[in-house]
């Protein structure tokens, strides 16, 4: 819906439907062997074709609207699903405290309460390192894996339905560097399509 010069509402689909309504009008009472009733039918073509775009566009954005519109929020509780994970890992006491079965507990609930809209974790440690879901924030000599495997996973990250909301922060395996001396002489291969770039990232807390 958008305002005319004046302030009024238009109704762009029902300004195209009027449009295509007197152009078929002006094509039924022209002769249909005059060059008129030619003219008159290619822009009633061209009307029908923007129009159908224009309906098509208008569906799009409604079924992005449905599918994310809850994206802003999700983003906003992943600093709270942080702080209660957090919690749970210097929490004094042990898993037979109290207080922390109940931090864990809301956790969970917390977590099977936002799948159900959508958001899901990324599944990180020992998985292959994805630059598209992962962020490396160092590289580790691991000999107990093979290279490019995620090491262990610093902060989580998750998916809202097929959308990475924030992607995990990652360390990333490497061979000790005994396993990968080369020959005198001879200098060890670059792998530029499989180079990982190592992100310095700095998170503001409010």
């Amino acid at each position: 819906m958008e305002e005319d010069k004046n302030g009024f509402e238009i109704d762009e689909e029902e300004n195209m439907e009027e449009a295509l309504k007197e152009v078929s009008e002006q094509l039924d009472s022209s002769g249909r062997e005059s060059g008129e009733a030619q003219e008159i039918q290619d822009k009633y073509l061209r009307l029908y074709a923007d129009f159908e775009n224009y309906r098509k566009r208008v569906n799009r954005d409604k079924e992005e609207l449905v599918r994310y519109g809850n994206e802003s929020l999700m983003y906003e509780i992943l600093p709270v699903l942080d702080s209660l994970e957090l919690a749970l890992r210097h929490a004094p006491g042990g898993s037979q405290d109290g207080l922390v079965q109940g931090v864990e507990m809301t956790l969970k609930e917390l977590l099977r309460t936002l799948e159900k809209f959508g958001l899901t974790r990324i599944e990180a440690a020992g998985r292959p390192f994805d630059p598209s879901r992962h962020h490396a924030m160092v590289q580790v000599e691991r000999d107990d894996m093979e290279e490019k495997m995620v090491a262990e996973e610093m902060r989580p990250g998750y998916l809202y339905r097929d959308k990475v909301l924030r992607p995990s922060l990652v360390s990333v395996s490497v061979k000790p560097q005994k396993d990968a001396q080369q020959e005198p002489g001879l200098s060890a291969p670059v792998d530029d399509e499989h180079e990982i770039k190592i992100n310095r990232i700095h998170e503001e807390e409010e």
